[in-house]
């Protein structure tokens, strides 16, 4: 990490310091930070108007597959830490200003949070240009995202604010990926898959860059799975979430599952017709419910 980047950290985590003090605030005030003793070593996130808050957000460039320097966006909360981490693995659509936004979520409740950009080796430009030349060249390889996605849990625990928790969360087909990581690698201590597509699959709708359902993997699942979907999804539809979670209670995983009705795909995306926000605001409470289970450190 940058050293001058420490020093502005340093500089504002010193300010919190003085506060506390000096007796102006104390330190349970602050969002995201987390405090050095007994039962007070936890991230304090209920909210009041006088909390210091600050982020970093950035791109930056992290190991990829195959020998690759991909770019990632990273956003992290401001202070020493330990913070947990979250890998956010991007939809079909690409990386875009909706991953971005929801990277900085994270970050702002308490998370370092890494979107790495999946579409990296098929060129630059608008993401709906990129999305484009992946389409056309047959999407991207499962090897390779599992590859990406690892590199970037890797990345986030070498950190020194690191808890050496990480999660991964992703949507569309970015929750078909999060349950590709968590069954073929022990890349996350927590997995969150939204209506990921294509977990199930049948011979005939396999390819070159995914030969293998992701279902077929379950019995590697490293750690606990959140599951989100709309009952008017038809990719999954609810005979797939049935087929995933009989699977996954044959094989006794740490699972839990939601399905929303009057919901389809995307229920998240609020600039979108499909767009559910009692749905949605649910989905992200169980999110932080789920992420705060699995996540959490104990007291030192």
């Amino acid at each position: 990490m940058n050293d001058k980047r420490l020093e502005k950290d340093s500089e504002a985590w010193s300010l919190v310091r003085r506060l506390v003090q000096s007796g102006e605030s104390s330190a349970s005030q602050y969002r995201g930070i987390h405090l050095s003793s007994g039962a007070e070593n936890r991230v304090v996130k209920a909210y009041t108007t006088d909390m210091y808050e600050g982020m970093l957000s950035e791109t930056i460039m992290i190991d990829g597959h195959k020998g690759l320097r991909i770019n990632a966006y990273f956003a992290r909360p401001l202070g020493p830490g330990p913070f947990p981490g979250v890998v956010l693995i991007h939809h079909r659509p690409g990386w875009d200003e909706w991953y971005k936004e929801t990277t900085r979520k994270f970050a702002y409740h308490g998370y370092l949070a890494i979107c790495p950009n999946l579409y990296f080796s098929f060129g630059h430009g608008a993401p709906e240009a990129v999305t484009e030349k992946m389409r056309a060249a047959g999407g991207v390889h499962d090897d390779d995202v599992v590859a990406d996605m690892s590199s970037a849990a890797s990345y986030l625990r070498s950190l020194p604010i690191s808890s050496g928790k990480v999660a991964g969360f992703g949507t569309c087909s970015g929750g078909r990926h999060v349950f590709l990581v968590a069954t073929r690698t022990k890349s996350f201590d927590a997995a969150i898959d939204c209506w990921g597509g294509s977990v199930v699959m049948k011979k005939e709708d396999l390819t070159p860059n995914a030969p293998v359902s992701p279902l077929d993997y379950a019995e590697g699942l490293s750690c606990p799975l959140l599951g989100l979907f709309g009952q008017e999804d038809r990719n999954p539809d609810q005979q797939m979430v049935a087929q995933m979670e009989a699977e996954l209670k044959r094989l006794g995983k740490n699972y839990e599952f939601h399905s929303y009705p009057n919901a389809g795909h995307g229920f998240f995306y609020y600039h979108t017709p499909g767009y559910r926000q009692e749905q949605a605001v649910d989905g992200w409470n169980r999110i932080w419910s789920f992420l705060d289970r699995n996540l959490s450190t104990p007291p030192a």
